[in-house]
């Protein structure tokens, strides 16, 4: 998948079209949509084409519990246009985004629900907007983002790996702690894969690291405080906690940016997102988040101590001051 061109135009006349309406005009499944239902998966291709000769390949992991459905609301009405703006603003010439909604296998009736990689307005919006917002989860203090590893792994192929060896994106949103294993009999019941056993997290992220950068984004300060540490035991530096999930497009181009190295620095990720239109406080909570993976990529910067306490983690450089004075 992956074909048409791209209209900034058009997409930011779907999100105006329903900034006022009600969440349940904009994301109208009361089920799990027959296209994004998972069972009997084969895969999901992003390809290059004439048209899209440098495809990469971009999947948002949404979690669509009680808790977390906020972000899929201010995607669609909002900040999707923003995203693909940033990118294009960052030189990235042929962006494919799947989005994928996450819940808890052990209670909600659509746990897992996969998109397609597209390229057109139209179509992108349409599988975020597709996507079931079922609120449930199970209060156990997990949800079943494992699952998604486990997609990308096994039913995922894109010709930014195949052919240039080019490793594609996963950006999976929540605040709370995976389940340690892939279950086979969850597997089997949602994609209709046998596995032999259960598969225990660590694998399958690995698995899914081959061919993707992985990260997780916490929406909040207020938040990390129950899920940071485990996700940093299996995701290191590549765990993100965002200030206000108001943050999250942002965030996600401005790594994009970075790693694929087209932003040179946190100065220039500041830059980019001043000269898009993001508030100063925006820009400032943007630029705080993303400063430890910044320092991760720059041999000249100082690197963060994480075992530092929280307080000193979060203290920042001066530096973003004078550029916003």
């Amino acid at each position: 998948m992956g074909y048409g061109n791209y209209s900034q135009t058009a997409h930011e006349a779907l999100t105006a079209d329903r900034a006022s309406l009600p969440r349940t005009e904009v994301f109208r499944q009361r089920g799990c949509h027959a296209l994004m239902d998972p069972r009997g998966l084969a895969v999901r291709e992003s390809r290059d084409s004439d048209e899209h000769p440098v495809s990469l390949a971009i999947t948002f992991a949404l979690d669509v519990t009680g808790s977390m459905g906020n972000i899929p609301e201010l995607l669609a009405r909002q900040e999707l246009p923003t995203f693909m703006k940033l990118l294009a603003d960052c030189r990235i010439a042929d962006p494919q985004v799947l989005f994928m909604a996450i819940g808890d296998a052990y209670s909600d009736g659509a746990p897992l629900q996969v998109g397609q990689f597209e390229t057109t307005a139209e179509l992108i919006d349409q599988w975020l907007t597709w996507s079931y917002l079922e609120g449930g989860g199970g209060g156990t203090g997990s949800e079943s983002y494992e699952l998604a590893f486990y997609v990308l792994a096994q039913h995922t192929d894109i010709d930014c790996w195949v052919k240039r060896k080019k490793r594609g994106y996963l950006f999976m949103t929540g605040d709370e702690l995976p389940y340690p294993i892939v279950s086979r009999r969850q597997v089997e019941g949602l994609l209709g894969d046998q596995l032999d056993e259960d598969l225990p997290i660590e694998d399958v992220i690995a698995a899914a690291a081959e061919t993707y950068h992985l990260f997780f984004l916490i929406p909040d300060l207020q938040r990390r405080r129950q899920c940071e540490q485990r996700w940093r035991e299996l995701l290191g530096d590549h765990v993100i906690c965002m200030e206000s999930h108001e943050d999250t497009c942002a965030v996600a181009a401005a790594i994009v940016g970075l790693t694929e190295g087209a932003l040179a620095n946190i100065d220039a990720v500041a830059q980019v997102l001043q000269a898009n239109g993001r508030s100063r406080q925006r820009v400032a909570a943007t630029v705080r988040a993303l400063q430890p993976y910044a320092d991760l990529l720059d041999p000249t910067a100082i690197r963060r101590v994480h075992a530092q306490p929280s307080s000193v983690r979060q203290a920042r450089p001066n530096w973003w001051r004078r550029l916003f004075s």
